[in-house]
This record gives structure tokens, sequence and C-alpha cells, in this order.
């Protein structure tokens, strides 16, 4: 891949992990479910290697037994562990000015979040961001299913040139949609998987947000 991604125009941004910074927080309170479920405790390390969506998936590699309770019960206990403790979370280093920068620069700003979309709302109004974006789309309940098909539908209101968009995100995950999407990928390495599972996919992998101003042009 070329080292800077000329003609892009929009950006589409993944949330967490990528603009805000609330991996510890995610393992805090998915400590608290394994405690009181007698399982191991999960550090940074293990985290990023086996954070996945379906995020059922994840919650199977835990350790987590689906034929004693159904997924529904520590997911939305973990969503409600997670939203009372969401302030103690803050942005990235940076983002504020890095959306300024590139919207000075003339991009329009998407958010494609696995959060709920009011629940998503509600957050970025708490950081004070709202008025970057074009668009905010979340899902549609608290299990985080997946974004493809959210973004397949922004696609089909816009008409879209595919080269004039890029996704920035934090996961395999959002690789995965960028490619059903057919359009570029960054991801970078400071959220929820580490730069080894990163770095095996093939597109441009950065440490920190800050190295976008260089790659994207």
């Amino acid at each position: 891949m070329k080292d800077i991604l000329k003609r892009k125009r929009t950006i589409i941004w993944d949330f967490n992990g990528t603009l805000l910074n609330d991996t510890q927080l995610c393992i805090d309170c998915m400590n608290i479910l394994l405690e009181e479920r007698g399982l191991p405790f999960l550090d940074v390390s293990r985290y990023r290697e086996i954070f996945t969506f379906p995020v059922r998936d994840y919650y199977v590699q835990l350790g987590f037994d689906f034929n004693k309770e159904p997924f529904e019960i520590p997911a939305h206990q973990f969503i409600d562990l997670y939203r009372e403790r969401l302030k103690s979370a803050p942005l990235q280093a940076n983002v504020e000015n890095l959306l300024q920068y590139f919207r000075e620069k003339g991009f329009s700003q998407i958010i494609l979040s696995a959060m709920e979309q009011n629940f998503l709302e509600e957050v970025l109004m708490l950081k004070g961001i709202t008025g970057y974006f074009d668009i905010v789309a979340g899902i549609r309940d608290h299990l985080a299913e997946g974004k493809a098909e959210m973004a397949k539908e922004i696609f089909q209101h816009h008409d879209p040139d595919k080269d004039d968009y890029i996704l920035i995100g934090d996961t395999i995950h959002d690789y995965e949609v960028a490619a059903e999407l057919g359009i570029e990928c960054i991801l970078v390495a400071h959220g929820h998987h580490s730069f080894e599972r990163l770095n095996k996919l093939g597109c441009v992998v950065l440490e920190k947000l800050e190295q976008l101003k260089t790659k994207i042009k």
C-alpha cells in the first residue's frame, strides 16, 4: 500500500478504541463479571489478543458458559457497568486537534460505531466532539453484532466514489468492514487489538493517531 493515501475526502472513524481510550475500562468491567463467575481475570495483553466480533465469541474465549446462562445476561451486565463508568474513559491523545485538522482540510467525517445509537450520541456530547461529524451511525441494540450493514446503508444514501473514502479503526473487524465496503483502511494499534494482530492484515498500521497527518492527503 502507498505510504500516502491521496484523493481522500471522507474519513469514516471507528469510535471505541480509535477515538475513545476505553480499553482499560472494558477490561475493568469484564473483570467484575469474571470474578462473579469464578473465571480468570483479564489483563491488557490477553484482552488485545482475544477481543473479537461478534462479541459473543469473545465471551466464550473468556470461559462464559451459555448453557448455564444466556449470552444476553452478561452482555447487558457489561453494558450497564460500562455506562456507569464511562466518564472515566478519556479520548485518545490529541483527538480533538486531529478532528479539527481534518475539518480544516475540508474532509467530511463520519462515526461508524458498534455502540448503540442513542448511547453513542450521548457519549459524543459528553466528550464535546459531536460537531465534527456529518453522520453519526451506531448499532440498533447493545449486543454489537457488527457494522458492515450500517455502512452499506450510509453508502446507499450518498452514492459515494469509494476512492474518496477511508476507514480509520483499531480492530480486525474494522479492516473487514472496510474490505466489504471496498474502501481503504488505516488501523491504529492503541485500542482493542495488538499491533501484532493488526500488522498481519496488510494495511497501514500506526502506533499513534497523530501519524495520520502524514498518511492522508
